[in-house]
């Protein structure tokens, strides 16, 4: 192939240059780097990536792939055409017939010249030589059209030796370009330290996520698992019960069942002897023959059956069946009871946990709350207590527990025992304890269910969220499941009803907290 036409092949569709930093599209398209990241920076507006020369879609800003093969066959191109010179890319403005490439750039007559007209070009001091470069132009001040030498630090902006001296930046501090460009690329190094320790922080951060998301995969894996080999065990058990009673039951039945065929079909040949005897007795009553009646013989078998003594085949009595059930129901009970302690060990293996012992630290409180003896029931009072102000104590109606958690799934009861406003829920140690950002919920170190002039919403850093459904129950739940980040509320009816969780990344350890109004909250039981 000719040199040429080995040139035209390793043009840029983009640039209509020989490629620099070939990369490679999935479409098999090659393109210098910098051209196609400029294509793909404006089709990220509309959100539409294609090829330029194929026009193939993608769904996303598609990855840019190097091709080392073309990248050598670039590189010994230029060594072939320009050996042991520098490739820039940039062809020298004077070679017209055949491109060659520019090893330096003059400043002043805006041109890139190749080893051979930079052999000729003029030596004088005005003729600043710099490597090559496509944009001369913007090297030169538009103003004075002299080289772009000086930095003015006032304005922030290359001027040259005459915008200095007698142009609109004259007075002004300058710099020479060298030095204020590694001023600034020493700024910049310092940003990209910053950035490249907040990548580093932000990557180990997914990192973390991903492995906390990773375990929780794991564990609702396992869980559902659990549960359902628990169902599966359940409906085996009710099953072999259920087959067990029937199987009793259908005993029993067919037991009885022959019993009372016997019975009956003996009572059945007792009646028909019985009506015998009666017509011979009948057919007797009506003889006229005095003598033909006393000479009947066996006149012991017409007595009055009342009045025998009892059959032997029967033992002297008739069998009767027993009263009440014909069925033993000692089975079925005996059924239920095992039901009974299936369910029960099915509660045991799923609500396993028991509510943490919250004790309210008086040091905290507020000095309108009255704090029980037991440290379990706060009341909000008009009465000015009067404990000493020091900096853990809150300034408005509100109290936080002693004991914090740091890992762990906990639950905790709330009793609200008058009407009034109230909220319930945890913050961190560090919140504000003076001041409005103090206030529970009002922050981002407190998550809180608040009731208020009856109505319940939930809030947190100030974000309010209303509650649809209406709360009947004086009595509320808070449950705390620290590594999952989740904090939940719960209203204690019959069945327990899920008011809404929060999700959240804890830092610190959570303490429960209480804020009361005129009325008076109690923690419920406890102790572990």
């Amino acid at each position: 192939m000719a040199s040429a036409d080995l040139r035209e092949e390793l043009l840029c569709s983009i640039c209509l240059s020989t490629y620099t930093d070939p990369v490679m599209l999935r479409c098999g398209h090659n393109f210098c780097r910098v051209c196609i990241d400029r294509v793909l920076d404006t089709q990220d507006k509309s959100g539409v990536y294609f090829c330029p020369d194929c026009r193939e879609q993608f769904l996303e800003r598609p990855a840019l792939m190097r091709n080392f093969a073309l990248c050598k066959i670039v590189k010994t191109f230029w060594h072939i055409k320009s050996p042991q010179k520098k490739i820039t890319g940039i062809c020298c403005t004077y070679c017209v017939d055949s491109p060659v490439p520019a090893v330096r750039s003059c400043l002043h007559c805006e041109a890139s010249l190749c080893d051979k007209h930079l052999r000729s070009h003029s030596k004088s001091p005005e003729h600043v030589l710099s490597d090559p470069s496509t944009s001369l132009e913007k090297r030169k001040c538009s103003v004075h059209k002299k080289i772009l030498e000086y930095y003015c630090t006032e304005d922030a902006a290359c001027i040259c030796v005459s915008c200095s001296l007698a142009g609109e930046h004259r007075g002004h501090r300058v710099e020479m370009l060298d030095e204020a460009s590694e001023k600034k690329r020493k700024k910049l190094r310092n940003v990209l330290h910053k950035l490249i320790r907040k990548r580093e922080e932000t990557k180990e951060r997914v990192r973390s996520l991903e492995e906390r998301w990773r375990k929780a995969q794991e564990k609702a894996s396992g869980e559902a698992e659990r549960v359902t080999a628990l169902c599966t065990d359940i409906r085996r058990r009710v099953d072999d019960l259920e087959k067990k009673v029937l199987s009793e039951i259908s005993r029993q039945e067919k037991d009885e069942s022959l019993s009372l065929s016997a019975l009956i079909h003996q009572l059945e040949i007792k009646k028909d002897e019985l009506s015998r005897k009666m017509r011979h007795i009948e057919e007797l009553c009506n003889m006229t023959d005095p003598l033909t009646v006393l000479q009947q013989p066996d006149t012991g078998d017409l007595c009055d059956p009342e009045e025998e003594g009892g059959d032997e085949d029967t033992g002297g009595h008739d069998k009767q069946p027993h009263d009440g059930d014909d069925l033993d129901v000692a089975v079925i009970s005996h059924t239920l009871h095992t039901l009974c302690e299936v369910i029960s060990g099915i509660r045991s293996g799923i609500y396993v946990e028991h509510p943490v012992d919250i004790l309210l630290d008086i040091n905290t409180a507020g000095n309108n709350l009255l704090i029980s003896d037991d440290l379990k029931t706060a009341t909000g009072t008009q009465e000015k207590q009067k404990r000493p102000e020091t900096a853990e104590r809150f300034q408005y109606n509100q109290v936080m527990s002693r004991r914090g958690f740091t890992s762990g799934r906990h639950y905790w009861d709330v009793e609200s025992r008058r009407s009034g406003d109230w909220m319930v829920g945890m913050c961190y140690p560090s919140i504000d304890r003076r001041g409005h950002q103090s206030v529970i919920g009002y922050n981002n170190k407190s998550w809180y269910l608040w009731r208020y002039n009856n109505q319940y919403s939930v809030i947190h850093d100030r974000k309010v969220i209303q509650l649809p459904d209406k709360i009947s129950s004086d009595r509320v739940r808070v449950r705390l499941d620290y590594e999952a980040g989740q904090l939940s509320f719960y209203e204690l009816c019959d069945p327990i009803r899920h008011l809404h969780t929060f999700t959240a990344i804890f830092t610190e350890p959570l303490h429960a907290a209480l804020y009361v109004c005129y009325c008076s909250i109690k923690i419920l039981g406890g102790g572990q």
